[in-house]
């Protein structure tokens, strides 16, 4: 089967011409939140691009823009994209890459007159990077919304997602209506950053993804006795601060005792109080993130870190509270598409590895529906979600081309 190749230089200028809608002179970084006035720019770019490109553009109930080639609404279509969306401050290829790469995939299968069995979809998904609570896009059209989710969601500043929906002429409820049926979809494939050093370490062009870590969220809280710090003797004490550092010592060993190669636990945010220099503090609360492909492994894990800091608790003469703020199911990729993702490599003779993400994505909610797969090119420095974050422009042309060649093949096969 003839390799096809993108046209590097359009997709190119798409790249360079998305990262200045909403990009900062005060530090280079991005601010396109969602639903944000550079959001809403980013938006009417994309949909302006769609329709010079000839292609179907099409908005759903949940604000996501889908590009459409072949489109009849019978067939099950053949999907990729991502998110237009950033954190504040953010780099110029989390998820716009993936938009469009997926866009400049169907461009080129339109100008090349390729005979496709089945319809194709660029789709931009709405918030992946959680302004109200993240992969709220993906999250309705995969069906794991609810009214009471859509009704209570609000960003850090205290805006209410309905509000602001309704301020956009977008009725909030109609969300739901987003929803695919799984045999609507044939396939999906993200083409992402790496977001993390590995694929750059081990020389290598593309990473063929394998699964999505599932995620456990915990806020936990260690209570003990708040005192003076010259007069409260040390064997006296009910000091949740050396408590806190007994669970941090404990990370690495808990992790070897019970969780697998692919498992992670992070500590990234603790607050002491009352915080004061010569006061014994009186709580400690900090936050536990575990992370595994696996969710029986990530289960084990979470239940270990339950039973080792009740132990410390215990002998420290400490309360031990925590709220389980996060839960997300670890995502299986599709065997068949995995493998379609490897022998493109192999054929275009680009260095490829498997591997799994172990950040969240888009992919994650549409696996629920669909078969999933996602192409990681590298991060320099594993850099992302800052200014910093940057592939090489080879190697983004590398992945695309990848994910331009599988989308043809999976939309080659019969429904």
């Amino acid at each position: 089967m003839a390799l096809m190749k993108i046209n590097f230089p359009r997709l190119q200028n798409t790249i360079e011409t998305l990262a200045a809608i909403g990009r900062s002179d005060a530090d280079h970084g991005l601010y396109r939140m969602a639903f944000s006035e550079n959001d809403l720019q980013a938006r009417d770019w994309l949909k302006s691009q769609i329709e010079a490109a000839g292609l179907e553009y099409f908005q759903d109930e949940a604000a996501n823009i889908h590009a459409r080639l072949n489109w009849d609404g019978k067939r099950a279509s053949v999907m990729t994209g991502s998110h237009l969306d950033t954190v504040p401050g953010a780099g110029h290829l989390d998820g716009a890459l993936g938009v469009l790469a997926g866009l400049e995939c169907l461009r080129c299968l339109k100008e090349q007159g390729v005979d496709l069995k089945l319809p194709l979809e660029s789709v931009a998904f709405t918030d992946e990077e959680g302004r109200f609570g993240g992969m709220l896009g993906s999250q309705a059209m995969s069906g794991r919304l609810t009214p009471e989710l859509i009704h209570n969601a609000k960003d850090l500043d205290g805006h209410m997602l309905s509000e602001v929906m309704t301020h956009l002429g977008m009725p909030p409820l109609n969300i739901l209506r987003a929803r695919r049926q799984p045999e609507s979809i044939h396939a999906f494939v993200e083409l992402h950053i790496e977001q993390g050093p590995v694929l750059e370490q081990q020389r290598m062009c593309i990473g063929v993804v394998d699964a999505i870590a599932g995620l456990v969220r915990w806020n936990i809280r260690l209570l003990g006795e708040a005192n003076h710090a010259g007069t409260t003797p040390m064997n006296m004490r009910k000091d949740p601060l050396q408590g806190f550092a007994e669970v941090a010592a404990a990370l690495a060993r808990i992790l070897e005792e019970n969780g697998s190669p692919r498992s992670t636990a992070t500590i990234g945010y603790v607050n002491c109080f009352p915080g004061a220099a010569n006061v014994v503090p009186g709580r400690v609360e900090f936050s536990l993130d575990m992370r595994d492909t696996d969710m029986q492994v990530l289960d084990d894990l979470a239940q270990a870190f339950r039973k080792s800091i009740s132990a410390i608790a215990r002998r420290r003469d400490l309360m031990f509270e925590y709220d389980e703020v996060s839960r997300l199911q670890a995502a299986a990729c599709d065997s068949g598409i995995v493998d379609c993702i490897g022998k493109v490599c192999r054929e275009f003779g680009y260095h490829s590895m498997q591997m799994h993400s172990g950040a969240a994505h888009d992919s994650m909610m549409m696996a629920g529906i669909t078969r999933t797969a996602m192409i990681f090119v590298p991060s320099m420095a594993g850099r992302s979600h800052s200014p910093a974050e940057w592939t090489p422009w080879e190697e983004i042309e590398k992945g695309s081309n990848v994910l331009l060649n599988t989308l043809y093949r999976l939309a080659s096969e019969a429904a």
